[in-house]
């Protein structure tokens, strides 16, 4: 019996330890659990889908095997698992190493792509550079590229949210001009992403809404008059006011998108059962997946479907407010506002609220490169979640003393906080006195 009692708590002890093991892990945390739960499911969602929104269309078109772009899906899907699951377990420590590189490489690509005979123009946009099925996206690689360097600097001079000058030298510099190569491809949809992802961090760092507003209405001015001066973003801005006085020519797409949600009604017409994918929606299986979605499944699929995108928000961003360092928290922003302004984007555009810009739905459209990079940065995201700290050298304290307002504010708060804390102390020592003294009174009148 001593035996059995003693190998029962042996057990219970190793039981203890492995749960422990598991939580100091992290990928036992709740944000974890739910960061993988939903890319699963939407991945699993969008298999289905792209087979839903191809298949028939493929066939009509003497296309043979209708399964080919599920096939692909699955190809480029399972890729970009392995690499999530590498860059899950220690994605950050390493990726520090190389954000230098990865950065100088996706902008020669993406400059590639504007040279004649290398980069591959469809439907009047050049974004692709390689031959036939292996055409790649560079500026994909280059949104992830650019969410690691901004951690990177944001985490080595976080006082340099606080004046643009700083800001500019060189961290705004090299995000404008990114913007400008991928703008001038053109790609309005990617750079609008970049642009919102780049702000979200800026958010998260603390900078003034004045110098946001500031950046913001330059960005703007610009994006403006590129649509005055540029006759195909004028036509994207214009049937986007009004889709219907245009559908036979620039409003084609948006207005099919609309009748294919308008069929749906709340309910769907059933899994399988779109018209609008078999002889309307130009480009179903990727930029429109959302409209078969709603025609399918109707309102109902897609609150579902948005639902998964709130979760990795919310779960992102308490990874974030968790994260070990600032840099780690950093790239946890950037990486769940990467993914949840490209969603948010595409939905807008299907839905007639935003003009067309050709993003793709993460995790669900068809698309090789945006879902192998998509699912490398849900890698880094997963490995916040498990409590990886980030290590990036901050500016020297003589820099800082330099910079000005950042440190001043912070040695401020660090008073303060110093100063409750001797008086809570005070406090306590106080009332502790008090009871002595108060016990010791009642014990002498009850000796009396």
């Amino acid at each position: 019996m001593a035996r059995a009692a003693a190998r029962q708590r042996g057990g219970a002890r190793k039981r203890r330890a492995s749960r422990a093991r598991e939580d100091t892990s992290g990928t036992g945390s709740l944000e974890y659990r739910m960061l993988l739960t939903a890319t699963m499911c939407l991945l699993a969602f969008g298999a289905v889908m792209v087979y839903s929104a191809s298949s028939a269309r493929t066939l009509l078109q003497g296309g043979g095997y209708g399964g080919s772009y599920l096939v692909k899906f699955i190809a480029f899907g399972a890729l970009g698992l392995i690499l999530m699951r590498l860059l899950a377990r220690d994605g950050i420590a390493k990726v520090h190493h190389i954000t230098a590189p990865l950065l100088a490489v996706s902008l020669a690509l993406v400059l590639a792509v504007h040279v004649p005979h290398v980069g591959v123009s469809v439907n009047g946009a050049r974004r692709w550079i390689g031959p036939g099925q292996l055409q790649f996206q560079p500026s994909e690689l280059l949104k992830i590229a650019l969410v690691l360097y901004s951690a990177t600097l944001l985490a080595r001079r976080p006082a340099c949210v606080h004046d643009l000058r700083e800001l500019a030298r060189p961290l705004l510099a090299v995000v404008a001009g990114a913007c400008l190569l991928v703008f001038t491809q053109p790609d309005l949809g990617t750079t609008l992403v970049i642009a919102f992802t780049f702000a979200t961090m800026l958010i998260a760092c603390g900078i003034p809404m004045g110098k946001l507003g500031r950046i913001a209405a330059a960005v703007l001015g610009v994006v403006l008059l590129y649509a005055l001066v540029r006759p195909y973003a004028r036509a994207r801005l214009t049937s986007f006011l009004d889709p219907w006085a245009h559908a036979s020519s620039s409003g084609f797409q948006a207005v099919q998108g609309q009748i294919a949600i308008g069929s749906g009604g709340m309910f769907g017409v059933g899994p399988g059962q779109s018209v609008q994918k078999m002889f309307y929606l130009p480009e179903a299986p990727t930029d429109f997946i959302l409209a078969v979605i709603a025609e399918e499944l109707g309102v109902l699929g897609v609150f579902a479907l948005l639902f998964l995108y709130g979760l990795i928000a919310w779960a992102g961003l308490r990874a974030a407010k968790a994260a070990r360092s600032l840099y780690s928290a950093l790239i946890a922003v950037g990486v769940t506002a990467l993914i949840v302004s490209q969603a948010a984007l595409n939905a807008f555009a299907v839905l007639g609220l935003a003009p067309l810009t050709g993003v793709p739905l993460p995790f669900v459209s068809y698309g090789s490169t945006s879902l192998i990079v998509m699912l490398a940065a849900m890698g880094l995201l997963l490995n916040v979640a498990s409590g990886a700290t980030g290590h990036v050298r901050a500016v020297t304290p003589s820099r800082r003393a330099r910079q000005g307002g950042g440190d001043a504010r912070a040695r401020e708060t660090a008073r303060l906080a110093g100063e409750r804390a001797a008086e809570e102390d005070r406090d306590r020592r106080r009332r502790n006195g008090g009871s002595r003294r108060a016990g010791s009174g009642g014990g002498a009148r009850a000796a009396g």
